[in-house]
């Protein structure tokens, strides 16, 4: 990530965590998800360099940041979840993409309470 879409993403996420707010917190997708609505009848695609917009006429639109190569999208999680129909939000989640994480702590979120062991408890140094 470029350091000006580092800082700008540091204060989006300085600004969510004052409010309290996560809506405005920044979801990664592979570009692909896109591929369903080009040349799908009902449905335009625009973009810049760095931004795009998907529309289904006479209903939603969506804005979303282009990443650095073109091979992946972000947009906020209040978009997905308020601009989205409930039948395009499966679509999006099959496409989501993640910076590396433990598969045990995402585990541990889905599950809270159930005990995990993946080895033993030591001081992070």
């Amino acid at each position: 990530m470029p350091d000006d879409a580092g800082l700008y993403l540091r204060l989006l996420y300085r600004r969510a965590f004052a409010s309290q707010d996560a809506l405005p917190a920044q979801l990664g997708f592979d570009a692909a998800v896109l591929d369903k609505y080009r040349g799908a009848a009902g449905y335009s695609l625009i973009r810049t360099d760095t931004v795009g917009r998907l529309k289904r006429e006479g209903g939603w639109s969506i804005d979303v940041g282009i990443g650095e190569g073109g091979r992946t999208i972000h947009a906020a999680i209040g978009d997905i979840i308020h601009k989205l129909p409930d039948a395009e939000r499966e679509h999006w989640a099959q496409h989501a993409v993640s910076l590396p994480m433990s598969k045990m702590y995402l585990q541990m979120r889905l599950s809270p309470g159930s005990c995990f062991d993946d080895g033993e408890v030591r001081p992070w140094e």
